[in-house]
């Protein structure tokens, strides 16, 4: 039986530290605001010129050596963000061209914050049907490029950081051993403009003028009170089927994972799976909501702590725009 493992993990992100108290001398808010709603203290920034793909390198090669593979051992590029160098062409293909790939496959995915996992799913799948043996799977995010830094991004501007995560994958034949078990995608589109971007586009024309810029709508839009209702329900729910599926209780799982959205949300979660605080991960207050990276970067976080280690099981949860939701159970 052909099954697919994690071979090894990586993360980076930028050298700038952004704290609340900076962005109050952009905008109106406190640390205390921010914290008390979010329980983000700071986050990363990318310098000017440096983009997601940039970041995507470091945390690719980080997980490359850590995994024992040469650049030229992967066959394969699943890239998930939604903060693209370019309209098109997607990241994936720029990610390969840095790793000196030529001809090697590269698939875009933009599920935004569950957008690593259902690259995971994806590249679980090509494994598992013998299409490849070996694929880098990559979230990453260059949030500060699009962010308004004003009163009226006020409330998105505080959440988003910047960053990448990596991991590489490889098929193994061992059942019993390290390897990713099982995924469940859903969405809800009926909720898509609850947290959207909405400008530019091709469903409207022109898809990008000056008066888009000016109403807001080519920035993050967020009804933060209805991603916050629908979220604290997703998520239990859909770690709680990964669980069911294969029998398992939540004391039973070593290390829960969720998509880093909000203090709140992760908390509320935690509370209503049982779990000790010490078995969800949380790290939103240093690098506060990277989206598509948010996993990636706390896997990667986890695994060089020994938070997680060979044999732990662990589950990883996400719930965003869309809405879409996902999780994905594996035996490290």
């Amino acid at each position: 039986m052909r099954l697919a493992r994690i071979a090894g993990t990586g993360h980076f992100v930028p050298e700038k530290v952004v704290t609340n108290n900076d962005l109050a001398a952009a905008m109106d808010t406190t640390d205390e605001w921010i914290v008390e709603r979010t329980g983000i203290r700071e986050r990363r920034f990318a310098e000017a010129g440096v983009s997601g793909t940039d970041l995507a390198v470091e945390a690719s090669r980080q997980a490359l050596t850590e995994s024992g593979w040469e650049a030229s051992d992967v066959q394969f590029i699943i890239f998930a963000t939604l903060s693209p160098d370019m309209y098109f062409p997607g990241n994936g293909v720029l990610l390969q061209r840095e790793l000196g790939l030529p001809g090697v496959g590269a698939l875009d995915i933009r599920n935004q914050c569950t957008g690593f996992l259902y690259s995971l799913s994806a590249a679980d799948a090509y494994i598992r049907m013998g299409m490849y043996d070996r694929i880098l799977v990559v979230g990453a995010e260059c949030h500060s490029a699009g962010i308004r830094m004003d009163e009226r991004g006020r409330d998105t501007a505080v959440l988003f950081g910047d960053g990448a995560g990596a991991v590489c994958l490889e098929v193994t034949t061992d059942a019993d051993g390290s390897r990713l078990i099982s995924h469940y995608l859903h969405a809800d589109g009926r909720f898509a403009e609850v947290l959207c971007v909405k400008s530019p586009g091709a469903g409207q024309k022109p898809w990008l003028t000056t008066e888009m810029v000016d109403d807001g709508s080519s920035h993050p839009y967020m009804n933060g009170r209805e991603v916050f209702r629908h979220a604290i329900t997703r998520f239990p729910e859909v770690i709680m089927e990964a669980l069911d599926g294969e029998g398992l209780t939540p004391d039973q799982v070593d290390v829960v994972i969720p998509h880093q959205a909000n203090q709140r949300i992760t908390d509320a979660v935690t509370k209503r799976l049982g779990l000790p605080r010490e078995k969800v991960l949380s790290n939103i207050e240093r690098y506060g909501n990277t989206t598509a990276a948010s996993i990636p970067i706390a896997l990667s976080e986890a695994v060089k702590s020994g938070t997680v280690q060979r044999g732990s099981l662990v589950c990883l949860a996400a719930f965003g725009s869309g809405f879409t939701w996902a999780s994905s159970l594996l035996r490290y």
